[in-house]
């Protein structure tokens, strides 16, 4: 990489040290770690993952917001947990069912969920939009992906399963739905996307005083649109060695989920992580604990195995694993036939294992190759990897990983009432 001047955007990029609110954000949001017990999991351990869900509204987690007021376990691994919305009527109240569901049920020794629904006295209420306030103004802080927005972390357990590939083609499927979908390139050594995708040029980055602000490479695909950052937008060539260990890789991830410009109107933001479990996985983790996990894999049993580690890194981290993707399935011949190159079963039996479903399974196809070579995602063409990502698409969007369908919540309408009664006030003592 070519030496760099202070007023160079890429040397601010690279050398930005996280300080103050950003360090001590990014040490509360460290997860503890899991406390085993005979009967299952313990109050902490619901809490603790638990805090990966976000009240779309107020763009925080339940926990911090006081709205999760405890848990119960039986001994026969059934979980009730009581939440207190700011009104029982809330439309997001289905949203955070789903969410709060989803990831006591990762959690290993749960037999079932259910939620004790109440409602925050006026004065918890009060102390509610307090905490909210006081985390939008703290935002520059703490990452700029909108909170309405679904992450998906696209992980696998080794290289050589086709991970970018799927990340990339995953991408622009849900894009091409008329969904808008950023994506983080944080394979920060092997990174792939922006070749995928068909994207070159480097980021810019303007200075605002404090730390500079990247924008992302933006391109439209069908109806929608991808919102795209890549170390490979910073160096040379790709050919370039980056030759970091973990606190520069871990930091170079923070840049682009705190210092990127990430529009508010984002769907989805899909990551395409460095295989294996090492310090990117667990820095995620720290820094947006509402990361949900897709493990890709190959048919073989080897790598079912090897990709297992990933699962159970995501749960030690209290990351909620949403599934499997089975990459390079079958090889369909031109007649029809389907040849199972690399055996058969390792996707199944590793969501079997996880307790999770098979997402989908991708095909061999030499279009996948040669689309990626390209620049243009074989999920935009016809045949049958495009027709495997457009169904997984479907199911996340459908089923696994919904949008956040955003409605008018009383949280905000009582806010703004209370700003107007602060108002009215100051206007009658001046």
């Amino acid at each position: 990489m070519p030496a760099t001047g202070p007023d160079d955007p890429q040397h601010q990029l690279l050398n930005t040290e996280p300080t103050g609110a950003a360090a001590a954000t990014a040490a509360h949001q460290a997860p503890a770690e899991p406390v085993a017990t005979s009967s299952g999991p313990s109050e902490d351990d619901i809490l603790a993952v638990l805090r990966g869900v976000i009240d779309p509204e107020l763009g925080s987690n339940i926990v911090e917001l006081g709205m999760a007021k405890g848990a119960k376990i039986d001994d026969d691994g059934q979980v009730t947990v009581k939440i207190a919305l700011t009104t029982s009527g809330c439309p997001l109240r289905a949203q955070i069912q789903k969410d709060t569901k989803a990831r006591i049920g990762s959690l290993a020794g749960v037999t079932g969920v259910s939620i004790d629904w109440t409602e925050l006295t006026a004065e918890e209420k009060s102390a509610t939009m307090a905490v909210a306030r006081k985390n939008a103004t703290d935002r520059a802080t703490d990452t700029a992906v909108p909170a309405t927005a679904k992450v998906l972390a696209i992980a696998s357990g080794k290289g050589g399963v086709g991970k970018s590939s799927v990340t990339a083609n995953l991408a622009a499927a849900l894009a091409d739905t008329g969904l808008n979908v950023g994506v983080i390139d944080a394979d920060i050594w092997g990174f792939s996307i922006p070749r995928m995708l068909g994207l070159e040029g480097r980021l810019e980055a303007s200075n605002d005083g404090e730390r500079p602000i990247i924008t992302p490479h933006s391109m439209p695909i069908g109806a929608g649109r991808l919102d795209v950052v890549s170390m490979g937008f910073l160096v040379e060539d790709e050919g370039s060695a980056l030759l970091w260990r973990g606190l520069m890789l871990n930091r170079a991830v923070q840049h682009f989920l705190e210092d990127v410009q990430w529009a508010d109107d984002l769907d989805y933001v899909v990551i395409d992580m460095p295989p294996g479990t090492g310090d990117v996985a667990m820095g995620l983790a720290r820094m947006i604990p509402r990361a949900e996990l897709i493990i890709v894999t190959t048919p073989a049993t080897g790598a079912q195995k090897v990709a297992a580690r990933a699962v159970s890194m995501a749960r030690k981290s209290y990351l909620r694993v949403a599934g499997v993707i089975e990459n390079m399935s079958v090889f369909v011949a031109p007649d029809g036939s389907e040849h199972a190159l690399f055996g058969s079963g390792g996707g199944l039996a590793l969501a079997e294992e996880a307790g999770v479903p098979l997402i989908g399974q991708i095909p061999i196809e030499p279009s996948v190759s040669a689309g990626g070579d390209l620049g243009r995602p074989v999920a935009l063409d016809d045949g049958p990897a495009a027709e495997a990502f457009a169904a997984i698409a479907r199911r996340l969007v459908e089923e696994i990983a919904p949008p956040v369908e955003m409605a008018g919540c009383t949280a905000r309408m009582f806010d703004l009432a209370e700003q107007a009664l602060a108002e009215f006030d100051a206007a009658n003592d001046a």
